[in-house]
């Protein structure tokens, strides 16, 4: 069965809660908030509405198997970073689904005018970390015991990034163009 990618609108949000309750806690501890919060998915939607996220849903059989997420401040200083979050359903992942939602971010990063992307993730998290990899980002810093999950274990949290106009200045350069 294909998934089917779309962006994630206010009607969603109970099927977002329900497909957060299906993910390992493990897997929620680099967004920064809890997703399995009914206020927290109301603030992302709120967000979208006022444009500092974009929003990504993967469907298949009228379930969510994936969402990505694109966050940014534009009235902050770093308004040309925009950083990339990614979850996928623990039973579909090694199928290209996360690939293709992270491409789906990087065409709206290119929309949006973003210069650098970056990601969070716990280092244990190797399919994860080898995916962003494997589209250009690069580990730039290591945050020691930055998250503490439910039972209060403390993880390091990875920062990765991707220099989207250096590579896109690259690609220019040596005639690639997509």
């Amino acid at each position: 069965m294909s998934h089917h990618i779309r962006r994630f609108e206010a009607k969603d949000a109970a099927a977002m809660l329900a497909f957060a309750e299906t993910l390992p806690e493990h897997d929620l501890l680099f967004l920064g908030r809890d997703l399995k919060h009914p206020r927290v998915i109301a603030a992302w939607v709120e967000a979208i509405a006022e444009g500092w996220i974009d929003s990504l849903i993967a469907e298949e059989n009228g379930q969510f198997v994936g969402t990505a997420a694109l966050v940014r401040d534009p009235l902050g200083w770093s308004a040309h970073v925009g950083e990339v979050r990614l979850l996928v359903s623990p039973s579909k992942r090694g199928a290209g689904l996360g690939r293709d939602l992270l491409e789906g971010m990087y065409s709206i990063a290119m929309e949006r005018g973003i210069a650098k992307l970056t990601a969070q993730m716990t280092p244990d998290q190797v399919g994860s970390v080898m995916l962003f990899e494997s589209l250009g980002f690069r580990a730039e810093a290591l945050l020691k015991d930055q998250v503490r999950d439910r039972a209060g274990n403390a993880f390091d949290l990875a920062i990765l990034s991707h220099d989207v106009a250096r590579v896109a200045a690259q690609h220019r350069a040596f005639g690639v163009e997509d």
